[in-house]
């Protein structure tokens, strides 16, 4: 069957395609209409669908939209229980009715197809599914938690045989992922979007508000309760264009404590309801790499995964997965997060023409590359597909030397971000235990943080983290020759077998995705190579 996932309610809208079990692609919106995360995630954005990445699927797998038997769209408008707190206030209707309206608004999204055979999928079991049925292993334990999907926040459950059964969930307004959104907002970030900043500012902090915070969150089991915090209390809002200070590290690093010692509690509960031994999560908080690892480190499971794309964007795909298994197929599990779009060489070359810009192509741009940035060059690297989800993991990504302390300011100023943000690692996956612990290995998604080692943390400053660890991404040879071939250059000419690895973007605009995306990109930042497919274009 051919069953496309459509993700559009809220944020992150993004298209996935699976025909016959199997997943052909999978791309976010806005890496098409350039906006960051696509939209807003207010009431009023809810009748927008991702209409060029949900046709630019189709096209990649060479079908029309009368071809499909089947779409799902992660979000069901009948378990939308009115005037429930955590709702979006008096606006809410509006979502709701858009989201009932979704089957027509396909239709004007893409011309021929039949409305009729659009499914709504929960929002949460489409999480579940993206992760669950994606996962490496078969039957699982399933975690998700984010802010909210249509009245609930949070989901317990298992699958087995492809079938999912629910064992828990938690109610709005009761939700770890508003609180950590409110946190968000209150030191002048924007809330729904960047959260993962609230997680690198935690690490600068000490945990000396925790006390404070688990007087408004309670677990009970495979449940929770959040109660209204009133953060100026404990640390004052930071301003447009202010700073935080120590207090707001400080009130970040209490916050992220807590949830990781709630989410473990919850992971102790659904481990004694079900006895598996593998875990898969999803849900915007399960990109909270740090919680993650504590999970892994602490928890009763065996094996944790995680969905790459396990935010909203993710339920894209997992509607789909769902609806296949619904319909009888059982498809594989994820092989990697290249699901986007790619481009041959003579394409790749014509964008280099068009633009009327010098450039080689040398006998091989690993090895090129690697002499760039053992000469502490920052490199501008896309090569193949672009990812599904907010991590680079080596498709487009922006490279540098790992061994000088300043390449983080550096690199920070390049994007045009926060200098508290931290950049990753990049290690073949057979070197990385020499560096990295206590997070499992490998880890291709860059989904956990893992300490490094004592002795390596003054030879690779640039990646190791203020508290000592870092985000490390793996490198399997067999399924990334290239990446894996500039990473051995690299270490002959350097020493040092890990390169530094952050996404191909600068700040508030999403990750490149096209040629042209990235020749903009290399034009208005100090990059000093692009390595686009086979060519290099050097900064005079």
């Amino acid at each position: 069957m051919r069953i496309l996932g459509v993700n559009a309610v809220f944020h992150d809208p993004a298209a996935a395609l699976v025909v016959d079990g199997e997943i052909v692609a999978a791309a976010e919106e806005e890496r098409f209409s350039r906006r960051k995360h696509g939209k807003r995630p207010v009431p009023f954005s809810a009748w927008e669908q991702p209409a060029e990445a949900a046709a630019w699927c189709l096209a990649e797998a060479g079908i029309s939209p009368q071809d499909l038997d089947a779409v799902g769209y992660s979000y069901d408008p009948a378990l939308v229980e009115p005037g429930l707190d955590g709702h979006d206030g008096k606006n809410e209707c509006l979502r709701t009715d858009f989201a009932r309206r979704a089957p027509a608004f396909l239709k004007a999204a893409l011309p021929g197809l039949d409305p009729s055979i659009v499914r709504f999928v929960r929002h949460h079991v489409a999480h579940a599914a993206s992760a669950a049925l994606a996962a490496p292993f078969g039957d699982c334990a399933v975690l998700v938690a984010d802010g909210r999907g249509e009245s609930t926040s949070y989901l317990a459950g298992e699958y087995r045989d492809g079938k999912f059964g629910e064992l828990a969930e938690q109610r709005l307004p009761h939700s770890l992922g508003l609180m950590y959104e409110d946190l968000t907002e209150h030191l002048g970030f924007a809330r729904s979007s960047d959260e993962y900043k609230v997680m690198a500012l935690a690490s600068y902090g000490k945990p000396r508000f925790l006390d404070r915070i688990r007087e408004h969150v309670h677990t009970n089991g495979m449940g929770f309760r959040t109660d209204e915090t009133d953060w100026a209390s404990l640390a004052p809002a930071v301003e447009p264009g202010q700073e935080p200070g120590r207090v707001h590290a400080d009130l970040t690093a209490s916050v992220q404590r807590c949830l990781e010692d709630v989410l473990l509690e919850l992971a102790r509960g659904l481990h004694d309801h079900t006895g598996h031994t593998d875990l898969a999560l999803a849900g915007g908080i399960a990109l909270n790499c740090v919680a993650n690892t504590r999970l892994h480190a602490e928890g009763p499971f065996d094996r944790i995964w995680v969905q790459p794309a396990a935010g909203d964007a993710g339920t894209a795909l997992g509607a789909a997965l769902q609806l296949a298994a619904d319909f009888g197929e059982r498809g594989q599990p994820m092989s990697g997060a290249d699901l986007g779009r790619g481009w041959t060489d003579d394409q790749l070359e014509s964008a280099l023409v068009t633009a009327k810009l010098r450039y080689e192509r040398p006998d091989d741009v690993a090895e090129t590359v690697a002499e760039a940035l053992a000469d502490d060059r920052i490199v501008a690297w896309f090569q193949g597909r672009s990812e599904f989800g907010p991590r680079a993991l080596g498709h487009r990504s922006l490279l540098a030397h790992p061994g000088y302390k300043a390449n983080l300011e550096r690199l920070n100023d390049v994007k045009g971000r926060e200098q508290f943000r931290p950049v990753a690692p990049m290690v073949l996956a057979e070197r990385a235990g020499e560096l990295f612990s206590r997070g499992p290995l490998p880890s291709p998604y860059m989904l956990f943080v893992h300490d490094v080692a004592p002795q390596w943390r003054d030879r690779i400053p640039a990646v190791t983290h203020v508290d000592g660890t870092a985000r490390v991404q793996t490198v399997d040879a067999a399924r990334e020759p290239l990446v894996a071939r500039m990473l051995s250059a690299f270490e002959r000419r350097s020493g040092l077998p890990t390169v530094v690895n952050t996404s191909l973007n600068t700040a508030g605009r999403p990750m490149v995705d096209s040629p042209r995306d990235a020749l903009e990109c290399f034009g208005s930042a100090p990059i000093d190579l692009l390595a686009l497919g086979p060519f290099v274009v050097r900064r005079p």
